[in-house]
């Protein structure tokens, strides 16, 4: 397989689909793209705009195109030369829009289903009354409400039967037929010897014979779908050959909907739904008694066991007949923290993909998405080439931030929102509301299993279920990581250990009145020591320990991610996946640091500053980090504007909506993405921004949990939100003070958008552009940042800024002193990526050596045989210019030097301009642009 040396990102879906990507096969090429990258496309359900619900992993997705349509974009892109990356899902399937068929097997055979080992289901649960049952929360209310409201019907196509609820349609258990067949039969009064009759009572003598969906042995299951199989295809024929007995099975059913207003009249409808293999339920029990694995707290989205042969085999086929075929050359795999045994799991994919490649073929380009902790390394065993890259936007996102305004800036967040708000305490608060509500669930289920295991050992017999339950939530919550990766034959890294002492003692520490042998329990099992020699409760540790470790990350995803990031607000660009917004800023050598251990142990691992998931644009992280530059300007504004947006609040629940911390965090999203070259006049905002403003901030303080949330909404408090991110965002007062500041530091934070392109272009990895992202990206988080991209301008600036290749210095001149287009950045990522393209070896290769010149400056060097680049970008412009220039340009550095350790000829790549010796002065570096890649003339 051919490894990548840049990828561009495209999001698929019903409106853009594989004949809109081949359509711009071209523009890609052009612009120095050596692969495309693309979100899922296997069959997913219907109307999915992402592609993560997939519900079957042996088709295309139909609503992207046919086969013809994939088979003549991926030709268009060989044709090309170009690598196509496919995101992969293997950790889940939706279930949500009933077309998963094998979801639905399950729902109709329960236990005896054939795809019964395909889910993560728990069918001895504690509940009483749901062994053998599947918990399906999709009602809108109360169970007992929507059935005596007619919500639940019975109803027929042909001869098959459904559950339907509204328009959603559920399979019914064959062994529950004769609850509508024999009173049907009653009905009838067809003579004694009429075939059909005769036929009707054969039927119902095979579905009584069939063995039940609990007590159908492994071995047994194929046989009772064969029977199942002709049962339903004989009573489809019955039903097409005897009106008579279709209009009495109608009748019946009609019977069984019950009438509302006549409570008695559901009875026999709730006993039918009683012999269901699932078991209907108001969606907000799934918090605490759903009883199997999701992805995170998604219902529709069910949690597959890729852990199984048979399971990997099928869920593979078709990628692997592409990769064989050559139009996939690489595969990112989405949540692989979710995954049995991850590394298991990535040694079979690689045999399988070199089973299907070449036997000269190196082995499969395979990156993964993983959130790395801080001081946390990806396990060098892994057959992979590294991660997506969250780990690379955090070291390049900290570069723009001033250190030094830390504690100026934590101070006046403090004091706005009236309250200490340490990081720390806010994550692990979060973690707890999380584990506590959308995923408790999940731990029931745990705490369970674990009581289980504890009742069968005389030393743990007497550890109640609140004990366990309380060291599980407490240990989870003070995981260091998303996870460790104990492999189920009991092997481990020393970093595993350390992770869960860690957790374990801050768990101890947090909980005094759990005694602490149910934590030395607890951490015999997570380690799998000192387990039973009896093979099924050793059998049954393994699972635990497992099943713990697929728990952590979902809790650390949803409490910090979706929670944490949303609730503390000191400077919302450091909120981010993969960073840590507890660190305010970092230096060059960090960066260098972080950039060094990547090329030593993952040099191919991809590097991103944008995804579909980012909480927020690149650019508008850019510009926010100004602020840091200049804190006591950013406090004044905001005092002001707090001052000003006194009358816009409004009283909900005894307290002013919106609260000051979401305030603050509206007065940072509106600087940080206010598009300046669209205002109107008096700096009016267009109605487009203040749309996209207001939906971020009703997800935003739903994500937050604090006054609304997406479980328990607060529609006061969300309309009053709503009311004032409007009315100020039309209000003078604010807008044109707010465009004020925002044009203040938006050369500065173009600045930033631009060096750290080239810092992601330039170092060690793999890098990605985001969809659309060659030019300024001021998107929110989704689904703002999956808004149709215009292809059409970016192929026409694009052509414009190759046509003017004869006079690089007149177009860079001309492309930044426009630079609210975009076009200066594209023209950056377009020169930078042809480079790549041309000289894969140093890029993917190439050493790396830090260069120093000052702290306003990262640079380093990267060689390979004859070829040397050197990356020189500006960091703090804003605080070095002293906010006197618009660019840190020419005289602004006065006789600061960079020294190259090299005399050599060096020309340009962006202005043409040259530079001789081992010393060059950084005037002349940024004497036309603000950021510089030089490359040694031969």
């Amino acid at each position: 397989m051919t490894i990548p040396v840049s990828t561009y990102r495209l999001q698929l879906h019903a409106g853009f689909g594989f004949r809109a990507a081949a359509a711009i096969t071209d523009y890609l090429d052009a612009l120095g793209v050596d692969a495309v990258y693309t979100s899922p496309y296997l069959h997913a359900e219907r109307g999915s705009t992402h592609g993560y619900n997939v519900v079957d992993h042996a088709a295309l997705g139909p609503e992207l195109g046919d086969e013809a349509d994939y088979d003549a974009w991926t030709d268009g892109l060989r044709a090309r030369g170009l690598g196509h990356v496919l995101d992969f899902v293997p950790n889940h399937m939706g279930i949500g829009s009933g077309e998963n068929r094998r979801w639905n097997d399950v729902l109709e055979s329960g236990q005896a289903s054939l795809c019964e080992s395909w889910f993560d289901i728990e069918w001895a649960p504690p509940k009483i009354g749901m062994a053998g049952k599947v918990l399906l929360p999709i009602l809108g209310r109360q169970f007992g409400e929507a059935l005596e409201a007619g919500e639940l019907k019975v109803v027929r196509d042909g001869g098959s039967f459904f559950v339907a609820y509204y328009e959603r349609r559920l399979p019914v258990a064959i062994k529950s037929l004769p609850l509508i067949l024999r009173p049907a039969l009653a009905r009838l009064s067809l003579a004694a010897d009429d075939p059909t009759l005769a036929e009707l009572h054969s039927v119902l003598t095979a579905i009584d014979h069939l063995p039940g969906e609990a007590s159908t042995p492994p071995d047994a299951r194929e046989e009772r779908a064969r029977e199942k199989d002709v049962i339903k295809r004989r009573l489809t024929a019955l039903l097409a050959e005897s009106g008579a007995i279709a209009a009495a099975v109608d009748a019946t059913l009609q019977e069984l909907a019950g009438r509302p207003g006549d409570p008695r009249s559901f009875d026999a409808l709730e006993t039918f739904l009683g012999e269901q293999v699932y078991r209907l339920s108001f969606w907000r029990v799934a918090t605490e008694e759903i009883n199997y694995r999701r992805f995170f707290d998604v219902n529709e989205l069910a949690a597959i066991k890729m852990e199984d042969p048979a399971v990997f085999s099928a869920a593979h086929a078709l990628v692997l007949r592409k990769i064989a075929e050559g139009r996939i050359t690489g595969l990112r795999l989405d949540h692989t923290d979710g995954l049995y045994d991850p590394a298991a799991y990535f040694e079979a994919l690689q045999a399988e993909a070199r089973a299907h490649a070449p036997a000269d073929a190196q082995p499969l380009y395979l990156v993964i998405e993983k959130i790395l902790e801080p001081g946390e390394a990806l396990p060098r065993h892994w057959q992979v080439d590294g991660t997506t890259g969250y780990d690379f936007l955090g070291a390049v996102g900290r570069l723009w931030i001033r250190p030094e305004a830390g504690p100026r800036l934590t101070r006046f967040y403090h004091r706005f929102i009236a309250a200490e708000r340490d990081y720390e305490a806010v994550a692990y608060a979060s973690r707890i509301a999380i584990l506590r509500a959308s995923l408790s669930s999940e731990i029931h289920m745990l705490a369970h299993r674990l009581e289980r295991i504890a009742q069968k050992r005389r030393r743990s017999r007497d550890f109640t279920r609140v004990s366990l339950t309380s060291a599980i939530v407490e240990t989870i919550a003070a995981f260091p990581v998303y996870r460790t990766y104990v492999r189920p034959d009991g092997s481990r890294t020393a970093s595993d250990d350390a992770c869960i002492d860690r957790a374990l003692r801050r768990a101890r520490r947090r909980r005094p009145d759990v005694d602490a042998s149910v934590f030395e329990f607890l951490r015999d099992l997570l380690m799998l020591r000192n387990l039973p020699e009896e093979p099924e409760e050793r059998a049954e540790a393994v699972r635990f320990a497992m099943r713990f470790a697929q728990l952590t990350g979902p809790v650390i995803a949803k409490g910090v991610e979706d929670t944490a990031l949303y609730r503390y607000n000191r400077l919302v660009c450091l909120n981010e996946v993969g960073c840590d917004p507890a660190a305010f800023g970092a230096s060059a050598d960090d960066f260098h640091a972080h950039n060094q251990r990547q090329r030593r142990r993952f040099p191919r691992t991809m590097t991103t500053t944008a995804t579909h998931d980012t909480k927020r644009g690149e650019d508008v992280r850019a510009r926010l980090a100004v602020l840091s530059e200049l804190p006591d300007e950013w406090r004044r504004a905001v005092s002001a504007w707090s001052r000003m947006a006194r009358p816009f609040r409004t009283e909900v629940d005894e307290a002013l909506a919106p609260s000051r911390n979401d305030a603050y965090l509206f007065y940072q999203t509106v600087v940080g993405a206010l598009p300046l070259d669209e205002l109107g006049e008096g700096d009016a905002v267009p109605p487009a921004f203040v749309d996209r403003v207001a939906a971020y901030m009703e997800k935003a303080t739903r994500e937050a949990k604090e006054r609304t949330s997406w479980i328990a909404g607060n529609p006061e408090y969300e309309a009053a939100v709503q009311k004032f991110v409007r009315e100020l965002l039309a209000h003078p007062g604010f807008c044109g003070p707010a465009a004020a500041l925002a044009r203040k530091i938006s050369t500065h934070g173009a600045v930033n958008g631009l060096a750290q392109v080239c810092l992601k272009l330039a170092s060690p990895g793999v890098p990605d552009t985001y969809q659309g992202g060659e030019l300024w990206d001021f998107s929110l988080v989704d689904p703002d940042n999956r808004r149709p991209v215009d292809y059409e301008r970016r192929r026409q600036a694009l052509a414009d800024i190759r046509a003017r290749a004869s006079d690089p210095v007149a177009r860079a001149r001309e492309l930044l002193a426009s630079y609210l287009d975009g076009r200066i950045k594209l023209m950056v990522l377009h020169l930078a990526l042809q480079h790549r393209r041309q000289q894969r070896a140093l890029y993917l290769e190439g050493s790396y050596v830090p260069l120093s010149a000052g702290r306003h400056v990262v640079a380093f060097r990267r060689a390979h045989g004859d070829q040397e680049l050197v990356c020189v970008v500006p960091r703090l412009a804003y605080t070095l210019t002293g906010g006197r220039r618009p660019w840190p340009l020419g005289a602004a550095w006065g006789e600061q030097t960079l020294e190259l350790e090299r005399a050599a000829t060096w020309r340009d790549l962006f202005t043409g301009a040259e530079h001789r010796g081992d010393g060059v002065p950084l005037a002349d570096v940024f004497a036309e642009l603000p950021v510089s890649l030089l490359v040694r003339v031969a």
